[in-house]
Parts: structure tokens; C-alpha cells; sequence
């Protein structure tokens, strides 16, 4: 059935497949790929495919590589042209897109190398254009793209085809946006290091191709996702041009397609099973909509927005409306640890017992500070025993500047108060010599990894003692996969795992708060959570884990909408501020970025996003407060 047809999907002008994860929609279309070449194979003519870079693809290509290795589908037969490549960057650097694809992909399979075509982001400036032509020409002698893969970018840009690309452009040099560079900027250790320019196939270019596929993974892409497939066409948006093609899909996860209509508005385009999370959820829409406090919510305002059956159902308002006021008002606790001797029937943590044991799990550090710093400080004060985990060093995030100053004290401290040939003096003479001598773009030698850790390190005590959470209850796991890996490059393991087990079933915790449930599965937090939610697996039989609670915080990108919440811990002008400060401790994670680029450093998107949910309980005519951290419960999937 043409996805058109559906009802659920009348908004879509772009037939859009969500799957269950990334995998799952890997496997399809590295199923249909291998069909195609398969089919091109027996009719003796070349199979020519787009292929495009980034972590979105990363597993589609993992699952051509064992299509090649098991099934023995051979790519001898295929000619691949890649989108785009950084301008200025050589072939043997680590993010250049050449080295990328290789090591991702045409390194383990049998794809002849004179068949491999990436942009040059070598040339000579005044060669660019003459460079950029070739390359189109390359693609028209090879009989055009059978199949395109795209991925998109948060500005909305497919390929480097930023905002304001027009609908005929064709290859060509291209400057990047600031926030693609910044979401680059991990890659690169430092926004500094991002090259400014980049060499892309056109929109025009893409849209020639036989056939699109658009990949997306996470919350981060939901937005974009929803503007391409259901807004008009726009040069603000260059995916949304694709909305043109005759044969475009876009395989999305459930992450990735939160913000479509028929996903966060089922209502508005058919009928729905009312479910208590959908009833919630559409009570707290509407009071937006109309701006009005839940319990205000008049007859005529469902119906005048697509939810009379609901009232049919469920009303008349005024029942409905008190319904969901009281769910709302009962996730709001300031005892984010449950209140002893306290009636708990309507409160989101039990009240026993107390004190409870538990357990933060934090991807690197800051993660922890910046989605529940507030939260930290109320279970420290109201006497439980709190444990902070950090998962990975995060040695990876930390600029060369950064680390650079921390030699110079450790230089200054070893003059001070050993000889010049003491170990502190010759680990910071030969790590600054280290450092001064790499590259922007060397990879980090194991002392400097060392000596970032150790820096991050420094910033965590400082900020979780300004929560209030001693030094003795810091566990830093220092997690393999992570000492091993790159960003976006991650292969945890089983001993990753083994180590989050040991770590659960030594605290035995009555509270787990986690994060990372539904970002981009490349990205550190989701890796980081995908290990806990692992080991929860392997520790629902124990008997302690039955009496343990797994509650999700948010990071600053992604933060819950309130009818997602299922606790809501309130805090004052006074604990903002201290959560603010505990967040300042981590220096090294300050943003690079001028101010007037727009771009927003960490404390202030946490304070903002902060503020914005108590803002939204307030317009919802709960309580007004300052300040809210939400937590959604998480009931990890039983063991096998």
C-alpha cells in the first residue's frame, strides 16, 4: 500500500517507514541493496550507488559487510560516489570522509578501488570548480544513481547542502554552518579544528538519483525529520526538496519520528485508542494550544481541536480535566528519594525505604550536573546514600588548550616541590612536549588521554561537591570501549557490560537514574545507557532488583515534554544557582563559540530548559516555581 493511502500519514508528503531501531531498518535496506546489485549483477550492468559518511550509516554499511562475509554478495559489480568530503583536508586524515568510508566500509569487501569515488578536498581553490564538474560528469558517464543514501543534520542540510542551498544546485564548495560545525566538533577535538568548508553533491545532483533513502536516528533528528516530510518545501530546509522525488523514503527510528503528526498528534489526523499516556498527552496539548490551565478547559475546546471522541469517551471535561490535573500534580515531589513516613499513594517514589541506596550513572562527566544537578543535591541533603558513576573519562571531549594549562600547573607544582627529574616534572615535561608537537588534527598519544582524563576527573570531584556528594561515593569506570574508541566509532563489548553488572550488584541500588534512552545509537550516552540497560537484563533476577527503580534524566539537546514526565522535582532560585555553579566546575566543556553566533553554553540551555518546564506546570496551572528537573520511570526488560 502506497503510504499516501494511510490515513495516519495524510500529513506526509513523504513516505516515511519508523522501525523499531536503527538496526532493524539497517537490515531492510542492506537487504534491498544487495537485491539490487544482485539483480544489476545477472543483467550484467554496473550497480551505482550514493553513499553517504556520518554515524547515521555506520550500521547499514556493518550490515553489507556481513552481507559480503556470510552470504557472499559481492561488490565487484558496484560503482560508489560519495556526497561530500571537507575541503582542505588530506585523504590520510582520521574525519576525512575518504579515510571514513574506508574504514567503515570499502576496506572489507571486495569493491574494486578504481570504482571508489569521493569529492578531492585536495585541489587547488582555483581547480575547485573544474574539479566539481568532473565529478558530475564521472556520475552521468557511470549511467546516474541507481540509489542514494542520505543522512540529515540538524540544520536541516543533506549532504553539506546547508540552508539556503537552492533545489538546482549542483556539486561545489560549500561553506559549513556553525552548528554543523559544532556537531562536528567532538570529531575534530574542538570546534577550532572543524575545516569551514566542504566539497558536496548538489540537491540538484541528488535528486537525479533513481532512488533516496533518508536515514535518521534519535530525539535530536525529530524536528528536522517532521519539518522535511510534512512542512512545504523550503531553501531554509534542503531536505524538505526531496519532497519532489518520485521514489524517496525516509527509514526512520521511533526516536526520530516523535515529532510527526501522527506520531505526537495521532488525534489530529484519525481515530486513536485512548490510552491513559495519549489521554495525558492530548489534555496537555490542547491546554497549550488554547492557552488555558487544564482545569479551565471547556467542552468546546476539544471539540474545536479534533478531540470530541475523546470527550465522548472519557468526558465531559470537567471530570477529564481533574483527572489529568491530578495525574500532573502528583509526579511534583521535592523528595526525589520519596519522604519518610509519608503517605506515598499519590507520589512518584516510595516512601520506603530510608534511606535509599543510589546509583547515577553519568555517560562522561557532566552529563550528571547538567541533567539533575538540582536533583543530586535534594537526595544528598534528605540523607540518602548516593553513588555517582561516570561511565567513560571523557578524555576524548577535552580541547588541547585545555590540557595544555593543566601541564603548565603540573610543571609549577613539580618545580615546587620535587626535583627535575621527579615523576610529576618528566610526565609534564615529556606530555607538553607531546602536546606542542601534534597536530589540530593527531589523535590524543596515551599520556595526554591520560592527563585529559585526569583533568575531567578534577572537574567532577569539584562539581559533585558543590552537590554535596562526597569524594569517597565518585566511582569512575573508565569503560574499555571508550579508551579504545573514537567518537561515533564506539565498540562496547561484553567486558563493558560485565563491568556495569559489578558495579549494580555491589551497591545493590534501590534508585537508578540513567540517560541516553533515545539519542543517536552512536552517540556516548546511548552507548553508555544501551550497557545499562544490558546489565539491568542480567540482574532482573537477582532478588534486590525487584525493590530498584531506573529513572531517565535528560540532557540539555533533548528535554522531556511534560507530559512525558512521570516526577518532577521542583527547586528554587537559590538551588538554580547552586546548580549553575556545580556546572561551572567543568571548564574544560565550555563552548568555544563567540556568543554572538547564538550558540548557548551548557549551564545556560540547562538553566533554560530548567525554567521552561516550570514555566509549562505553571501555564498548565500547577505551581509556580523557579525551577524543574523531570525523570521518566523506565522498567527494564526482564532477563533473555
Amino acid at each position: 500500500m502506497n503510504v499516501h493511502t494511510l490515513e495516519s500519514q495524510q500529513r506526509e508528503r513523504i513516505p516515511t517507514e519508523i522501525f523499531g531501531d536503527a538496526d532493524e531498518a539497517c537490515v531492510r535496506l542492506a537487504t534491498e541493496i544487495a537485491a539490487l546489485i544482485r539483480r544489476n549483477d545477472a543483467a550484467q550492468r554496473p550497480t551505482v550507488l550514493g553513499l553517504a559518511t556520518g554515524s547515521t550509516p555506520v550500521r547499514l554499511y556493518r550490515q553489507l559487510i556481513r552481507l559480503h562475509r556470510q552470504e557472499g554478495l559481492s561488490f565487484k559489480g558496484v560503482l560508489t560516489f560519495n556526497l561530500d568530503e571537507y575541503y582542505g583536508l588530506p585523504r590520510t586524515h582520521p574525519e576525512s570522509y575518504w579515510r571514513f568510508m574506508h574504514d567503515q566500509l570499502f576496506d572489507h569487501i571486495d569493491i574494486p578501488a578504481a570504482n571508489v569515488h569521493v569529492p578531492d578536498g585536495t585541489v587547488p581553490r582555483a581547480d575547485v570548480f573544474a574539479s566539481c564538474r568532473a565529478y558530475e560528469e564521472k556520475i552521468r558517464a557511470a549511467g546516474g544513481l541507481d540509489l542514494q543514501i542520505l543522512g540529515i543534520g540538524r540544520t536541516g542540510h543533506i549532504g553539506f547542502n546547508e540552508p539556503g542551498s537552492t533545489r538546482e544546485s549542483r556539486t561545489r564548495l560549500v561553506t559549513l554552518d556553525g552548528l554543523t560545525r559544532r556537531d562536528a566538533a567532538r570529531d575534530f577535538l574542538g570546534e577550532a579544528n572543524v575545516p569551514r568548508h566542504a566539497i558536496t553533491m548538489g540537491v540538484g545532483t541528488i535528486l537525479d538519483a533513481r532512488a533516496i533513502v533518508l536515514l535518521a536516528w534519535g530525539e535530536a533528528k525529530a524536528g528536522v525529520i517532521a519539518q522535511a516530510v510534512e512542512a512545504a518545501p523550503t531553501e531554509t530546509l534542503p531536505a524538505s526538496f526531496l519532497q519532489g522525488h518520485a521514489n524517496v523514503r525516509f527509514f526512520v527510528d521511533r526516536a526520530a519520528a516523535s515529532a510527526l503528526t501522527r506520531v505526537r498528534h495521532p488525534w489530529l489526523v484519525g481515530s486513536v485508542t485512548w490510552t491513559p499516556a495519549l489521554v495525558r498527552q492530548s489534555v496537555v496539548w490542547l491546554s497549550q494550544q488554547v492557552q488555558k490551565p487544564v482545569l479551565k478547559l471547556l467542552d468546546e475546546d476539544y471539540s474545536e481541536h479534533g478531540m470530541a471522541d475523546l470527550l465522548t469517551e472519557r468526558g465531559p471535561a470537567y471530570g477529564l480535566n481533574i483527572k489529568i490535573f491530578n495525574e500532573l500534580q502528583h509526579t511534583i515531589t521535592g523528595w526525589p528519594g520519596g519522604k519518610p513516613n509519608a503517605d506515598d499513594s499519590c507520589r512518584p517514589e516510595r516512601a520506603a525505604p530510608h534511606p535509599k541506596r543510589v546509583v547515577v550513572f553519568s555517560p562522561e562527566p557532566s552529563h550528571d550536573v547538567l541533567g539533575m544537578g538540582g536533583t543530586l543535591r535534594r537526595l544528598v541533603e534528605q540523607g540518602h546514600d548516593v553513588t555517582v558513576v561516570y561511565q567513560t573519562s571523557g578524555n576524548l571531549a577535552v580541547p588541547d588548550e585545555e590540557a595544555i594549562m593543566a601541564v603548565d600547573l603540573v610543571a609549577e607544582l613539580a618545580a615546587a616541590f620535587e626535583t627535575s627529574t621527579g615523576p610529576a616534572a618528566v610526565f609534564a615535561r615529556d606530555t607538553g612536549r607531546e602536546l606542542l608537537a601534534k597536530s589540530a588534527f593527531d589523535g590524543d598519544t596515551a599520556p595526554i588521554r591520560r592527563l585529559k582524563g585526569l583533568l575531567r576527573r578534577g572537574e567532577a570531584r569539584a562539581a559533585l561537591k558543590g552537590c554535596g556528594v562526597a569524594a569517597a561515593q565518585i566511582r569512575f569506570s573508565d569503560l574499555a570501549f571508550y579508551e579504545r574508541g573514537r567518537y561515533r566509532q564506539f565498540s562496547p563489548d561484553r567486558a563493558d557490560v560485565a563491568s556495569v553488572v559489578a558495579m549494580l550488584r555491589e551497591l545493590r541500588p534501590h534508585q537508578v537514574f540513567a540517560t541516553g534512552d533515545r539519542d543517536d545509537p552512536s552517540s556516548i550516552t546511548a552507548v553508555c545507557f544501551d550497557l545499562v540497560r544490558k546489565a539491568c537484563a542480567e540482574v532482573a533476577t537477582d532478588d534486590w532488583f525487584a525493590e530498584c527503580r531506573v529513572w531517565l534524566y535528560r540532557g540539555v539537546e533533548t528535554p522531556w515534554a511534560a507530559s512525558e514526565i512521570d516526577m518532577a522535582v521542583p527547586f528554587s532560585p537559590r538551588e538554580l544557582a547552586q546548580k549553575t555553579q556545580a556546572v561551572f566546575h567543568h571548564k574544560s566543556q565550555r563552548s568555544q563559540t563567540p556568543v554572538a553566533m547564538g550558540l548557548r553554553e551548557p549551564w545556560q540551555q540547562a538553566e533554560q530548559h530548567n525554567r521552561a518546564l516550570a514555566a509549562t506546570y505553571d501555564g498548565l496551572g500547577l505551581a509556580n516555581y523557579e525551577a524543574i528537573e523531570g525523570f521518566q520511570r523506565w522498567l527494564p526488560p526482564a532477563k533473555g
